[in-house]
């Protein structure tokens, strides 16, 4: 769908909605769990975040109470998206302090689930297929190789699983995804803390209460969510996924003479959102490639002086 708007006598605007995705609604036996503000953040800590580079983070990163002084070694050309900290301050702080809070609920949620546990305690999960559904562990969870996730063509499938204690992977293990399952809907909570190892691939949104650590080379398509403690990092790749999503739109688009033109997009938060901006339908250029804690949002682009049309789009991987 193509709409055309005019905007104070010569500008035009031709927004363009790309890809067009579908909301996703859990209707497996397990609920989802509802991140809320969580849901924005690839990594979340609240005592410190620290980097060894080169890591590549897809994303906002999140750090509250600590102050920014405490992120070490990961810089912003890292993160596609934001870095925020607590004594950024003002609406950036009640964010973080939200987002932290949503963090406990969810986590108390998963942690409260007993409806239908599969046992498995101090299990090593590796070399398993899996059915959706919640597995309990009253110690710690282990993964050494292969551990698959076989969602049986429900692309709503919900994963939950608890570790009382800690959970831990082995160099170069992986978890696979497969039969529709999508990571968004795979959630580790973990009474302690999780020690993803070397090179591992692993999937879902952990959510630990003390810490979350990746050796060299680790990568989750997924979430690092702590309550208290630390997130480490070591050239790891972190991915957001989208547990649920719908196509962007825009509504109402005006222009603040001479160079700025406010933009208000629906969007689904949590979800990487591309604005691009064009001036002949063929060469694109990219204005901001971010996620957005709510919907619609407003984004001014301060770079249209001097032009009479101009196009946008905008997209989500």
């Amino acid at each position: 769908m193509t709409l055309l708007y005019s905007l104070q006598q010569t500008l035009w605007l031709l927004i363009l909605t790309a890809i067009a995705l579908h909301s996703l609604n859990a209707t497996a036996a397990q609920p989802t769990i509802n991140l809320r503000g969580t849901a924005r953040f690839a990594v979340l800590a609240a005592s410190g975040i620290t980097s060894v580079p080169t890591s590549a983070i897809i994303g906002d990163v999140g750090l509250s109470p600590a102050a920014r002084s405490k992120i070490t070694g990961l810089t912003p050309v890292e993160v596609t998206g934001g870095i925020f900290a607590a004594d950024d301050g003002g609406a950036t702080a009640v964010m973080l302090t939200s987002a932290q809070g949503d963090l406990t609920t969810a986590y108390n949620d998963a942690a409260g689930r007993s409806l239908g546990a599969v046992d498995v305690a101090n299990a090593d999960l590796g070399g398993r297929t899996l059915a959706p559904g919640l597995y309990k562990s009253t110690g710690t969870l282990n993964i050494t190789g292969i551990l698959t996730l076989d969602a049986q063509g429900d692309p709503d499938a919900v994963y939950i699983f608890q570790a009382a204690s800690t959970l831990t992977t082995a160099s170069g293990s992986q978890v696979i995804l497969s039969g529709g399952a999508r990571p968004g809907n795979v959630f580790w909570q973990v009474g302690a803390s999780a020690a993803i190892g070397t090179t591992t691939s692993f999937k879902g949104n952990i959510m630990a209460d003390q810490s979350i650590s990746f050796a060299t080379g680790a990568t989750l398509d997924g979430r690092a969510l702590v309550r208290i403690g630390a997130v480490t990092l070591d050239s790891t790749h972190i991915t957001i996924p989208a547990s649920g999503s719908t196509a962007p739109q825009f509504g109402p688009i005006t222009r603040q003479a001479p160079d700025s033109v406010t933009l208000v997009i629906t969007n689904t938060p949590g979800l990487l959102l591309t604005l691009q901006t064009s001036i002949n339908l063929t060469n694109w250029d990219t204005l901001t490639a971010q996620t957005f804690g709510k919907t619609p949002e407003t984004y001014i682009d301060t770079t249209a002086t001097g032009q009479t049309k101009r196009f946008y789009r905008a997209y989500q991987p």
